[in-house]
């Protein structure tokens, strides 16, 4: 049986407990409360990898994209050299649901598509 190429869908780490070293280069780090007031403000700050990712010409994260449920709430494109694989962005959920999945992804140009998630509570 041939493994997957980086290129053949969305990575995500097979044991997020132990980690390989390329998992824990890739793999979004999602940094936001647990509970979250509705329609109040908050900040999720994400890094790519827990082991920092280069941003060299040849090999770098080329962007960062946050969905909330099915919802697209903010995408940033990045440049080698001149950025780091981290965005904080402010977000305000609403009251209709008590539960929300973060989701997002990020992109190495050598190493494919990479995703994270984390589930947050809504209070009223």
């Amino acid at each position: 049986m041939v493994d997957k190429g980086p290129f053949c869908g969305t990575n995500r780490p097979a044991d997020p407990s132990n980690m390989t070293e390329a998992e824990k280069k890739h793999t979004p780090v999602i940094e936001c409360p647990d509970t979250v007031k509705a329609g109040e403000p908050f900040q999720v700050k994400i890094k790519v990898g827990e082991i920092p990712h280069v941003m060299e010409e040849g090999h770098h994260i080329q962007w960062i994209c946050i969905h909330s449920g099915e919802n697209f709430n903010a995408c940033l494109n990045l440049t080698p050299v001149f950025t780091r694989a981290e965005a904080t962005v402010t977000l305000v959920k609403g009251g209709a649901h008590n539960k929300s999945t973060l989701r997002v992804m990020e992109r190495c140009n050598l190493h494919g598509q990479w995703e994270a998630t984390k589930e947050i509570t809504i209070t009223e």
